[in-house]
C-alpha cells in the first residue's frame, strides 16, 4: 500500500484515460513514424520482493522493448535499461526482472517498443507501477483468488466485464495472489448464453475462444483474451500478480493417465504436448520469474520483508496419475508434490525467518474433487475420500505436517482456491484420523470470473472444521455466472507493529463475509 496517494492518483488518470506523458522513448516515433508499434495487451508485474520485479508487455511486431523506470510518476530522473527483443517465437511478448531497487518504495516502469526495422518508429509508452517490498516492519495487504473466464462466462461489457478485478483494486494490494485456473483452455465460449432470469450473457469471442486450446497459439490466444479486459488490465497496471496454475491452463483435471481419445474436441490427444504448449505460453503470458535450473518451475518462495514469506506450490507438475489415490506407501503413482518439491519446501520453511509463512496452495487438502464427478471416483486433488488413515497423495501432506510440528515451525497459513466458491478451514489434529501435527487454517476463495460451484464435502483425515462458507444453494443449482455475484477473493492484513494476520473473505460487491484474525506464535 502506497502512502503517496499523489502518485497513485496519477497513475489511475493515466490508466483510465489512456494519456500517458511524453517521453523521450517515444519522440522519434512520434514526429517521424506514420506507422508505429502497438503495446497490445496493457502491462503487467509480478514477483517482487524487496529489491527486484518481473515486469511484462507485447508489441504487435518485431520490436526492442524500451524500459525506463523511476521512484515518481513524473519520471524527473528516469533510469534507462538497456532494450531486450520481442521477437515472433514469444508472440513478441518479453519481460525482464527489474534489479537493483530500493526497498519498500514506490517503482514507476514506462514502456515502449522501437519497430526493429525502423528504429525511429516507436509505439506510444505505457506506465505501469509497483512497491517493493520493506525491509523493515509496516503494514502488508495483499489479494488472493482464482479461477478466470471459465465456464463460458467471459467478457460481457454490457456487465462490466471483469468486475472483480476492479473491486480488488480499490483495496490497493500490494500484490495479488493467482491460486491458478489462470485461463480456461479447455473451456470455448458462445457469443451468446440464455440465463434464468430471461436476459442474455454476452461474450466477447475470439478465434481462439472458440474452440479448445491445442496449438502453442491457441494457447497465448487464451491468455490475450483476459488480456482484454479493462478491468484486469488498469489492474495490472498497479498491482503485481504472482501466478501459480492449475489443471484449466492445459485441460480439465490433467495428469499423465489423461485420455482424449473419446474427446472429439482434441484432434491432438496427446495430454504431454498439450501440457508442454501450456506451460510455454504460461511463463511467456505471465511475469513469473525465470528459474534456470528448471525453466518451466512454478513452485517458488517471495521474500516479502521480515513479516512475510509466501510458498507458491504446483500440485499439478509433478503429480502421478489421476486414480483412487489409496496407496498405503508412498510411490511415484502417489505423489502430488514430487519428491524434489516437497524437499524444497521443508527446506525453506525451516530457513524462513519471517514471522508468517503464507503456503499457496492451488487446492485445497481436506476438500473432496472428484477426478470423474459423475460417478464421485478417483481423486483429482489431495483429498481421497476415505476418512481414515493416509493413503495416496495424504501421504505427502503428512509427511509435510508431520514435518512442521517436529521442526516446530509456527504461523502457517495456507491459501488456496480451485472449487469455485469461498470458505474458511480449521485443521484440527483432535478432529482428525492423522493426529502428528500442529493446528493451522486453510482459507479459501475464487472464482475471480467463471462458474461459482460447490460447496464440496470434507475429508477428515486431517481433521478440518467448517467455520464459514459460502457456496450456491441446492435451489440455486452449480456453474452460476458472474452476475449473480457469487464471485470471491480474499484480503490478508499484516499489522506492522502487532504483527496480527487478519484474513476477509470477500465478494465482488465489496462485501466483507467472514473475518479471522490471527496472533503470531512467538518463541520465548
Amino acid at each position: 500500500m502506497s502512502s503517496n496517494v499523489s502518485r497513485r492518483n496519477f497513475l489511475k488518470s493515466s490508466v483510465a484515460t489512456g494519456l500517458v506523458l511524453a517521453s523521450p522513448l517515444a519522440m522519434p516515433g512520434l514526429s517521424r513514424a506514420a506507422s508505429r508499434p502497438q503495446i497490445t495487451h496493457g502491462l503487467q508485474s509480478g514477483d517482487v520482493d524487496a529489491n527486484s520485479g518481473m515486469i511484462w508487455a507485447r508489441s504487435d511486431r518485431p520490436a526492442q522493448m524500451l524500459v525506463e523506470i523511476d521512484t515518481t510518476g513524473t519520471f524527473e530522473t528516469p533510469r534507462r535499461l538497456a532494450p531486450i527483443n520481442a521477437l515472433p517465437d514469444s508472440d513478441f511478448a518479453v519481460k525482464r526482472l527489474l534489479e537493483n531497487l530500493p526497498s519498500d518504495q514506490d517503482v514507476f516502469y514506462r514502456v515502449a517498443f522501437a519497430d526493429l526495422n525502423d528504429v525511429n518508429a516507436v509505439s506510444e509508452p505505457m506506465t505501469g507501477r509497483f512497491r517493493t517490498a520493506p525491509a523493515s516492519r509496516r503494514n502488508i495487504r495483499f489479494a488472493w483468488s482464482g479461477d478466470t473466464a471459465g465456464q463460458g462466462w467471459g467478457i460481457d461489457t454490457d456487465r462490466g466485464g471483469m468486475k472483480t478485478y476492479a473491486t480488488m483494486a480499490k483495496h490497493q494490494p500490494d500484490f495479488f495472489i493467482h491460486s491458478g485456473d489462470t485461463i480456461y483452455a479447455d473451456g470455448p465460449m458462445k457469443e451468446t448464453v440464455e440465463l434464468k432470469d430471461g436476459t442474455v450473457w454476452k461474450n466477447i469471442v475470439t478465434e481462439e475462444k472458440s474452440k479448445v486450446a491445442e496449438t502453442l497459439d491457441e494457447y497465448r490466444g487464451q491468455w490475450k483474451y483476459n488480456l482484454m479486459d479493462e478491468n484486469l488490465k488498469a489492474f495490472n497496471a498497479e498491482v503485481p500478480t504472482f501466478f501459480q496454475w492449475d489443471d484449466h491452463e492445459v485441460v480439465n483435471n490433467w495428469s499423465s493417465s489423461k485420455d482424449l481419445l473419446s474427446d472429439d474436441r482434441y484432434s491432438e490427444k496427446n495430454i504431454h504436448l498439450l501440457a508442454a504448449r501450456a506451460g510455454r505460453a504460461f511463463h511467456e503470458l505471465a511475469p513469473i520469474r525465470y528459474t534456470p535450473a528448471e525453466p518451466g518451475r512454478v513452485y517458488r518462495k517471495i521474500a516479502y520483508g521480515p513479516l512475510l514469506d509466501v510458498f507458491f506450490l504446483d500440485l499439478r507438475s509433478y503429480r502421478g496419475p489421476n486414480g483412487a489415490s489409496m496407496e498405503d506407501t508412498m510411490t511415484p503413482a502417489s505423489r502430488i508434490l514430487g519428491a524434489e518439491q516437497l524437499a524444497w519446501l521443508k527446506r525453506e520453511l525451516l530457513n524462513s525467518n519471517a514471522t508468517w509463512k503464507v503456503i499457496a496452495c492451488d487446492m485445497p487438502i481436506g476438500l473432496i474433487v472428484w477426478d470423474n464427478w459423475k460417478d464421485q471416483a478417483g481423486a483429482e486433488a489431495v483429498a481421497n475420500g476415505d476418512h481414515g488413515a493416509p493413503k495416496g497423495r495424504e501421504l505427502e501432506f503428512a509427511d509435510l505436517l508431520r514435518f512442521i510440528k517436529t521442526a516446530d515451525i509456527d504461523n502457517i497459513v495456507w491459501l488456496t482456491a480451485d472449487v469455485h466458491y469461498t470458505a474458511a478451514h480449521y485443521y484440527n489434529p483432535d478432529k482428525a484420523q492423522f493426529q502428528d501435527f500442529k493446528p493451522f487454517w486453510e482459507f479459501v476463495s475464487g472464482p475471480i470470473h467463471a462458474g461459482t460451484f460447490g460447496p464440496n464435502d470434507l475429508d477428515m483425515t486431517f481433521g478440518p472444521e467448517l467455520k464459514y462458507i459460502k457456496a450456491p444453494t441446492a435451489e440455486q443449482g452449480a456453474n452460476l455466472p458472474p452476475s449473480m455475484g457469487l464471485q470471491f477473493f480474499g484480503l490478508v492484513d499484516i499489522d506492522g507493529q502487532s504483527e496480527q494476520l487478519t484474513v476477509r473473505l470477500m465478494d465482488r460487491d465489496d462485501v466483507e463475509l467472514h473475518t479471522v484474525t490471527l496472533d503470531p506464535v512467538r518463541k520465548a
